[in-house]
């Protein structure tokens, strides 16, 4: 499949966006939305779906490390299903366990600090659980 996918690690306060190139390679951080109402949410991923021509988007699932399914997933699959119905295209979910640490480790080890490093975990995050479901779906996954 081709075409550009959005991914998005959801976050109390910030919504960490990443996208795909159109033939589904690589992921690359794209921006970081305040989570302040959702309507705003929804208005403000619509803006990046319509701008970069988006075909499908990929919600972070934050699932418990034991492979069940907290508050934080089932509210994650409610607001993948908002979304999908006020964007009118495919909207999936993704297990994003661990993206959160991995982003830091990055960030840690390149020495970033303050609120830079806040808004880039949320970016990094959304990057890498993009680039895992990019890397999945090219193996058949």
């Amino acid at each position: 499949m081709t075409g550009r996918v959005l991914g998005v690690d959801l976050g109390g306060k910030r919504i960490g966006l990443a996208i795909s190139d159109s033939l589904r390679y690589t992921a690359q951080v794209l921006d970081v939305i305040q989570n302040k109402s959702e309507p705003d949410v929804l208005r403000q991923i619509g803006k990046a779906v319509e701008e970069h021509q988006v075909v499908l988007v990929v919600v972070g699932l934050p699932i418990k490390m034991d492979g069940s399914q907290g508050p934080e997933a089932k509210a994650a699959i409610r607001f993948a299903m908002r979304l999908r119905d006020s964007l009118g295209i495919s909207v999936e979910t993704w297990d994003e366990r661990l993206s959160s640490v991995q982003a830091d480790r990055f960030l840690a080890e390149a020495e970033v600090r303050g609120k830079k490093r806040k808004r880039l975990q949320d970016q990094l995050a959304a990057q890498i659980i993009l680039q895992s479901f990019l890397d999945a779906s090219s193996l058949g996954g």
